[in-house]
């Protein structure tokens, strides 16, 4: 019998200091995705169309910056190493940026607006992107051990959901402050102003703790490919050999799925929350404050599953109950299910099934994350270098494409629904929340499970990633036995 394959296990101050790498990401994903849309449109004015167009725009800049980022941090050759000189450089910027992002200037509007919010994001976006394909790049340097790389994925979104959330329920229980004239309290302006310093802190100092928290273990991180002439066909066929392995190819389009109804949910959320289930800031204030349990319960379930049952099949059978259980509430209530709204019975329930399903996602993102991780020594023995940048960029990629057509698919249920800027819950006809609350569901449940569909094309398992780990050592890489011989 084969012995199975152990390496180095970060430690608990190693995995922590990775991990809060992801409360930047956490930050500012939660008031891109969350309450953009809900403070430009809502609250400055502005076509929820035109805040579309330029979260999209902006992710098309950002999405095409990722592969070339990774392939940067992939080859950098520096005394800091790959990844490490590219984390630091983001800090500065990304904070600026995305403190103006929710300061813009009072006297802005139309066109003028939506020109300060597109050149915002795009620079949030840019500089955010130098920290996260090489901190996410990082986990599989940092450990090959199959376990360890779903523990460091698993402290990663953990810190990315606390501080998200963190921010969001100060946002909603502090920083708005409801009036006899909007009970909701989103049109305080000033609430937005700090919630956007609070954040551009928080990023910086995230940002700060990771990189110079797991600066020790530069010297002990993979080196980058031999030096060899790069030119642009080069680059592009490596980039493009790299991402033919086909485990990656499954969880790309899974990924396409999963985040296209992670934006439509982010962004129609507050307007579920809101318009559909009439909730109050303090109510939605109190349900955010409710999943800070679900990302506890996340750091426990996601690693125990991944080692009971393997990745895959751990991450399929978890999403299926998550993504089955979301838009229940939902249905429920259309078919008259449910207490009726402003009841402290039907606030109950809808904040313990979303307790227990977004601990469900969480976990499903642990383990796809460190399922990614996985990829990289099959690709190594394929090709002959390591290419943590190039995948994790890849995902980054897709996902943030698919997040603009999310928030565009989001849009137009808005639209369809008769929502329109600037409106409040109250003003909303019972036809209008009936129509968001179908298409909200019914969008969500169908591409969620073309995701599992595409996970199911995933063909690594412990066994394989394991055989993989003694393939290299032995230096049994057909890549390898090419140039040997050529």
């Amino acid at each position: 019998m084969t012995e199975a394959v152990t390496y180095h296990k970060p430690g608990i101050l190693t995995r922590i200091a990775y991990g809060i790498g992801g409360a930047a990401g956490g930050i500012k994903n939660n008031g891109f995705d969350y309450v953009l849309l809900l403070f430009y449109s809502q609250v400055l004015g502005l076509s929820a169309v035109l805040v579309a167009a330029a979260l999209w725009i902006a992710l098309i800049f950002d999405a095409v910056s990722d592969p070339v980022i990774g392939y940067w941090s992939d080859n950098a050759r520096t005394k800091l190493g790959r990844r490490h000189p590219y984390m630091y450089a983001a800090m500065v910027p990304v904070a600026i940026a995305y403190f103006f992002v929710w300061n813009p200037p009072a006297d802005l509007a139309g066109i003028g607006l939506f020109g300060w919010l597109l050149t915002l994001t795009i620079i949030v976006r840019l500089m955010y992107t130098l920290f996260e394909v090489p901190h996410h790049a990082l986990a599989a340097e940092l450990s090959q051990d199959y376990d360890s790389r779903t523990s460091l994925m698993s402290f990663r979104y953990f810190f990315s959901w606390m501080a998200g959330l963190g921010i969001q329920v100060t946002l909603f229980l502090v920083l708005l402050q409801p009036s006899e004239a909007d009970p909701s309290g989103f049109s305080y302006v000033p609430g937005w102003h700090t919630y956007g310093l609070i954040g551009s802190i928080a990023i910086f100092t995230a940002i700060a703790l990771s990189s110079f928290g797991t600066h020790r273990h530069i010297p002990n991180l993979k080196a980058p490919p031999p030096q060899r002439i790069l030119t642009p066909s080069r680059i592009i066929g490596e980039i493009l050999e790299t991402i033919s392995n086909p485990s990656f190819r499954a969880l790309f389009i899974a990924t396409l799925f999963g985040l296209l109804a992670s934006g439509i949910s982010a962004t129609l959320n507050q307007y579920i929350n809101g318009f559909f289930w009439g909730f109050t800031s303090d109510q939605i204030g109190l349900i955010t404050f409710g999943v800070f349990l679900s990302a506890v319960m996340a750091l426990i379930i996601a690693p125990l599953a991944g080692k009971r049952f393997g990745k895959k099949r751990a991450a399929i059978t978890i999403g299926l109950l998550a993504f089955t259980l979301a838009p229940a509430p939902v249905f429920a209530r259309l078919l008259g299910l449910l207490p009726a709204n402003g009841t402290n019975e039907l606030f109950y329930i809808v904040l313990t099934v979303t307790i227990i399903d977004i601990a469900l996602i969480i976990a499903y993102q642990m383990l796809t994350a460190s399922m990614v991780a996985d990829i990289v020594e099959q690709s190594e023995l394929d090709t002959g270098r390591r290419s943590e940048g190039v995948f994790f960029a890849g995902i980054s990629f897709i996902r943030k494409l698919a997040q603009g057509i999310g928030v565009l698919s989001a849009s137009a249920i808005l639209a369809s629904a008769a929502i329109v800027p600037g409106m409040k819950p109250t003003e909303a006809s019972a036809e209008s929340i009936s129509s968001l609350g179908l298409g909200y569901a019914v969008t969500l449940l169908t591409v969620w499970m073309l995701m599992i569909l595409c996970l199911t094309f995933y063909r690594i398992s412990r066994a394989d990633h394991e055989q993989n780990l003694r393939d290299l050592a032995e230096g049994n890489s057909p890549a390898k036995q090419e140039d040997v011989f050529s």
